[in-house]
């Protein structure tokens, strides 16, 4: 046998008060006892002028107290709006390079962003210099940092012009120096940082390095300079020196037509800057003085040549782009997208670029003189910024759709 109930009816309901009450109140202690006036009228509200003859002796006694006081010596009024989107962490000073009046000539972070390096040294001369140039290093992130006084100083013979962090080990650096040399530190080694550097050949650079890039693929090292030269070192434990493996060159009778114009009479053209694709560690670009390149690296990697064997140079440029009105000094492939690119120069404009095509996809006007370094940030997608000539950083923010820096950094 079965049964059922009769249906069972329920309802729900709530139900919620809120309720609140502000008041306030304030009076001033004073005699209310008035004499009324003849006539039985009160007496009518008091004017300016008797406000002023009740505060002007407080006030007086007031300022001359402060005309006496020392509380605010040396204290300047900043009337400018305050800059919510870049603040000031931290203020790092070599002491040796303030003695000296040394140059901050590179920086770099390391694979961590936690370690800052900063090469110091004088190029302001135009010649090679005998100074003594030194490379710092400071960690951040550690509870003993010293803004006045580097973490470690690594003692250099010559200006370093060029400088790069390990992309995946923290504690290796590779810089290239105004002598021509490529040198790569370890800066865990206190008492022989030098971990590997080139010896003097006449396969090697003859003038100042302007770049050096590390090539994961190739557990190597790229080193291009202004003599027209782009090598590939590979370290040799054993010896602790920098091994030439290969080498590039960008030939006016191999490269296009584009670039012609800009070369050094009959002979090389002159290199400004590279840079390797954070997507194709086989791509890389080359800035010259008259505009960029598009360059492979082949495929199999060239092992060393025989002993006294020479290292025959090849002409790897695949494409060239639009051709910009003076030398470009910095490239920056996007770390979010394969085919995109920044670069900067003489002409004062950002131009951003894709690997398909040859003219810029757009121009930024940065400043009124040379851009010396433009940079992707490496969290925000569509952030960059670029250093001047006059001593400023602009930011740009691609996502805001104007062609005005959203920040300044003086």
């Amino acid at each position: 046998r079965a049964c059922q109930t009769r249906r069972v009816h329920t309802a729900e309901a709530e139900v919620q008060t809120l309720s609140t009450a502000e008041t306030g109140s304030q009076t001033e202690a004073g005699n209310r006892q008035r004499t009324p006036p003849a006539g039985g009228r009160g007496p009518g509200p008091g004017g300016l002028k008797d406000f002023l003859g009740r505060v002007e002796g407080p006030l007086v006694r007031q300022l001359l107290r402060n005309s006496r006081s020392h509380a605010f010596d040396g204290f300047q009024v900043n009337w400018s709006d305050p800059s919510h989107l870049v603040s000031l962490r931290h203020c790092l000073q070599h002491p040796a390079g303030e003695e000296w009046s040394l140059q901050v000539t590179k920086v770099s972070w390391s694979c961590t962003g936690a370690v800052l390096a900063c090469a110091y040294g004088r190029i302001d001369d135009g010649d090679w210099s005998t100074e003594a140039a030194h490379v710092c290093t400071w960690n951040l992130l550690s509870p003993k940092l010293q803004p006045g006084r580097a973490e470690a100083v690594i003692d250099v013979p010559a200006a370093v012009s060029a400088l790069s962090c390990h992309p995946t080990h923290a504690a290796l650096l590779a810089g290239g120096l105004y002598s021509g040399r490529v040198v790569v530190w370890d800066t865990g080694r206190t008492d022989e940082p030098v971990l590997a550097q080139t010896g003097i050949s006449a396969e090697g650079h003859r003038e100042p390095v302007c770049e050096v890039v590390w090539v994961p693929s190739r557990i190597g090292l790229l080193s291009a300079c202004s003599q027209g030269k782009v090598l590939l070192w590979r370290r040799d434990a054993e010896q602790r020196a920098l091994v030439l493996s290969a080498a590039f060159t960008l030939d006016p009778q191999q490269i296009p037509r584009s670039l012609k114009g800009q070369a050094q009479g009959c002979g090389s053209v002159g290199l400004t800057s590279l840079a390797l694709s954070s997507w194709d560690w086989d791509t890389v670009l080359v800035g010259s003085e008259g505009g960029l390149v598009r360059c492979s690296l082949p495929k199999a990697p060239p092992g060393p040549p025989p002993h006294g064997a020479s290292v025959t140079p090849t002409a790897p440029a695949l494409f060239s782009f639009s051709r910009s009105s003076g030398p470009i000094y910095s490239i920056h492939p996007s770390p979010f997208h394969w085919g995109l690119f920044v670069s900067g120069g003489t002409d004062g404009l950002a131009h951003l670029h894709s690997l398909q095509q040859s003219a810029p996809l757009l121009s930024l006007k940065v400043c009124d003189s040379y851009v010396f370094q433009v940079q992707w940030s490496p969290s925000r997608p569509l952030v960059f910024a670029a250093a001047t000539a006059e001593g400023l950083v602009q930011v740009f923010d691609l996502g805001r759709r104007s062609p005005r820096p959203v920040a300044t950094l003086e």
